[in-house]
């Protein structure tokens, strides 16, 4: 199966996020088409709300509706009304120019959004999301129903447990991912496949944050396989995976494409020497953070709040060598740990912990600048 998908989040612009660069995305959109693909994603908030028009103008008005699949996702964190909910679904048919969606999700389920911070149900309960989508679904109007995922594995287990309708999930997932304390993505994944669903990956290369590494790893990597570029490596550890309808590559230029469409085309399991090579490479992917994960590993056990002080710092560190390091698949879930741990709201004050080591080192500060930077950087 040709699962490589084409994620229209990060397109190519002039002068803002809605300035489309409309020749190239064409281009784009036919190399992707052309080398055999045929998943595209968007969402209702993407390009301030603008993606979905972009994916008509260069998809859906260009060529024919039986050659490609789209999929686009309601805002769950955009709180509107219940009585406003057809109404959102209703523009989005419009705005893809489509008379069904292929895939459609549910975007960004998560503690805050499924649970509310005292456990009373949030937003996805109370205007109940998942009975609008079903009834979507008998009218014909969505042809595969789903949601994407930013919270722990326990949740989605729970979420897929009350919701057996749900056919897929979207989560993030890649190899520096794959056993974060936070993202949980092997684990997320197992569960997922253990319901009987289907995957579609996001963030396999990480926003680009596994294109490109230090140099030690790639050099980890060039000595195994020299010819292949170092996103190719992600890429490939997502597109072995059983059970995934698409891996997504959020693309914004055609040279990426390009890249991309070659690498899945030519996809093949990672070796066993080239899973080693990757793991040692991630390892060391870790290493070059401002808290390196050998330094982490000295505080298991200690918690803030109920959540593990090494999950707090592992995300706070691989954010900082992000390419855009407030704009990564971390910075939401210590937020949602939170709450599934204490009932607390990142938002509001939190309660002042004296954090002290066995062996009576004090790493209070340390762990506080961590908690300070990922409440301002959560979205």
């Amino acid at each position: 199966m040709k699962n490589l998908g084409f994620g229209m989040m990060r397109l190519p612009v002039f002068t803002g996020p809605t300035d489309f660069d409309y020749e190239q995305i064409n281009q784009m959109v036919d190399a992707f088409l052309d080398a055999g693909y045929t998943y595209f994603d968007t969402s209702f908030v993407y390009h301030n709300g603008k993606s979905e028009e972009a994916v008509r103008k260069c998809l859906v008005e260009r060529h024919p509706r039986d050659s490609f699949t789209v999929a686009t996702k309601f805002p769950t964190f955009n709180i509107v009304p219940e009585d406003r909910i057809d109404a959102v679904f209703e523009s989005q048919l419009q705005n893809l120019g489509v008379d069904y969606i292929d895939y459609y999700l549910l975007h960004n389920i998560q503690n805050l959004y499924y649970d509310g911070v005292d456990g009373s149900g949030g937003i996805v309960k109370t205007t109940n999301l998942f009975d609008h989508a079903k009834k979507w679904k008998e009218q014909g109007k969505i042809r595969h129903l789903g949601f994407s995922f930013h919270s722990s594995a326990k949740l989605l287990d729970r979420v897929l447990t009350e919701h057996p309708e749900t056919e897929f999930v979207q989560i993030a997932l890649n190899p520096i991912d794959w056993d974060s304390e936070f993202v949980q993505a092997g684990a997320c994944y197992e569960v997922i496949r253990k319901h009987g669903k289907q995957v579609v990956i996001m963030e396999a290369v990480k926003g680009g944050g596994l294109a490109k590494l230090p140099e030690k790893a790639e050099a980890v990597l060039k000595a195994v396989n020299p010819d292949k570029s170092i996103a190719s490596w992600a890429l490939r550890f997502s597109l072995g995976l059983e059970g995934v309808i698409a891996v997504l590559s959020g693309m914004s230029t055609l040279e990426q494409v390009q890249d991309n469409t070659k690498t899945a085309g030519e996809s093949q399991p990672l070796s066993e020497a080239e899973q080693a090579a990757l793991k040692e490479a991630m390892a060391l992917y870790r290493e070059s953070a401002p808290i390196p994960q050998s330094e982490i590993e000295q505080y298991r056990g200690l918690t803030y709040c109920g959540v593990p002080v090494t999950a707090i710092l592992q995300a706070y560190s691989i954010c900082q060598i992000q390419p855009d390091p407030g704009f990564s698949d971390d910075n939401n879930y210590f937020k949602n740990a939170l709450i599934e741990e204490a009932h607390l709201d990142l938002r509001g004050d939190l309660p002042e912990e004296k954090i002290v080591t066995a062996d009576g080192k004090d790493i209070t500060e340390m762990v506080m600048k961590a908690v300070h930077w990922l409440k301002e950087n959560t979205f």
